[in-house]
């Protein structure tokens, strides 16, 4: 099954896992040791970020290495861009608002 992006970024345990093999590549089976879960459980969340392309697989005899991919986050922050003006402009009208409060008390 083919995963979302933010399906990916939304597991705190994914996230970790990015930022770890963002400046190097490992073994799985090292990764797996920087966390206290299964080496299976640890495998599917690979699984998941390199269905999403978050982290690429490379073979090299019998060991597994993955590495992420940060490129994929941009498809994330396009998606975050879009609501940046909206929030901007609400969180300045409430600014607005709470300051001519604070000038006017009731």
């Amino acid at each position: 099954m083919l995963q979302d992006v933010f399906n990916a970024i939304s597991d705190p345990t994914r996230r970790e896992i990015i930022d770890l093999l963002a400046g190097q590549s490992l073994p799985v089976n090292e990764v797996a040791e920087r966390f206290d879960m299964s080496r299976p459980a640890v495998s599917k969340h690979i699984i998941i970020l390199n269905e999403c392309g978050f982290v690429l697989i490379r073979k090299e005899g019998r060991k597994r290495y993955c590495r992420a991919d940060t490129r994929k986050l941009m498809e994330v922050i396009e998606w975050a861009q879009r609501y940046r003006k909206f929030w901007d402009e609400r969180l300045e009208t409430l600014e607005t608002l709470l300051t001519e409060e604070d000038k006017n008390p009731k």
